[in-house]
């Protein structure tokens, strides 16, 4: 029999030189296995496992060993304050998008039912992030993709989130004549000759979520010049790129006549979103 603590060794050992976090990473995948917090792995180290637990944690290990997402292995990822469902068929939400969210909460009312728009949503992170924070706002989220709704879908019901609504279709197609008074984007804008797209978790996540043509700015561009008809009178628009490619957002931002245009980076100090308002 295999105490938690032999376990884990062995995961973090076999993890080693295959992954950076490879202690967090094996836990991860312990607890997932034994439906318990990473926490208790620490209270009880001696504690054995059983053979069947034994086996499927080496599977898990084996999986990431090749390198399968940890987010996909255990079907969850932390965002904000939220526990989402993630399956290949959506992006795994990374920590880099929370800038975008606390940006976005800077510019919505405490009380003010307003409307927001959420495009290309996957997992839903940015929209149910916002509809918890914001409760009396009414938020749609549009996603080209079938597949992510449903898990987006999924995820809204897991938290009870009446105030969001999902619609297929691509960009801001689905949203008719609506007019929003914020609309949040983390659209593709990865270049297609990326060497990025080679490493990490990168070559498992859905390449349509991840590239654009044109250097990666074609889905920007194609957001920030249909959304000024979209945004009401002092409305803003929150696009989220590429670590290069903040000067491009914000000259697009100004060709297309925003004002206040601003740029901001994450918590690792690289450029990550372009804001701009529609006077």
């Amino acid at each position: 029999m295999t105490s938690i603590r032999n376990a884990l060794n062995h995961g973090t050992a076999s993890l080693g030189t295959h992954h950076e976090g490879v202690i967090f990473e094996s836990e991860l995948l312990l607890a997932h296995v034994l439906e318990k917090s990473r926490t208790y792995l620490h209270t009880w180290p001696e504690r054995a496992l059983t053979h069947a637990q034994h086996a499927a944690f080496n599977q898990l290990i084996e999986r990431r060993v090749k390198g399968e997402p940890c987010a996909y292995i255990i079907g969850e990822r932390e965002f904000w304050s939220l526990t989402l469902e993630v399956t290949p068929d959506t992006l795994i939400p990374r920590p880099e998008t929370e800038r975008l969210v606390e940006l976005a909460l800077e510019r919505i009312p405490l009380t003010e039912p307003i409307n927001i728009a959420d495009l290309g949503t996957g997992s839903g992170a940015i929209a149910l992030a916002l509809a918890c924070e914001r409760p009396h706002c009414h938020i749609i989220a549009t996603d080209f993709s079938a597949d992510a709704l449903t898990v987006a879908e999924r995820n809204r019901k897991k938290y009870a989130l009446e105030n969001v609504s999902f619609r297929q279709g691509d960009w801001l197609t689905p949203l008719n004549e609506l007019t929003f008074q914020l609309i949040a984007a983390n659209p593709p804008y990865i270049r297609e000759d990326d060497s990025h797209l080679n490493q990490g978790d990168l070559p498992f996540e859905p390449r349509s979520a991840l590239v654009a043509a044109d250097h990666g700015l074609d889905d920007i561009r194609c957001i920030i010049a249909n959304s000024r008809e979209r945004l009401a009178a002092n409305g803003w628009l929150l696009i989220e790129h590429g670590y290069d490619q903040a000067d491009d957002v914000t000259q697009l931002f100004t060709q297309h006549g925003y004002h206040n245009i601003t740029a901001h980076h994450d918590l690792s100090r690289q450029p990550r979103v372009v804001c701009g308002q529609h006077l």
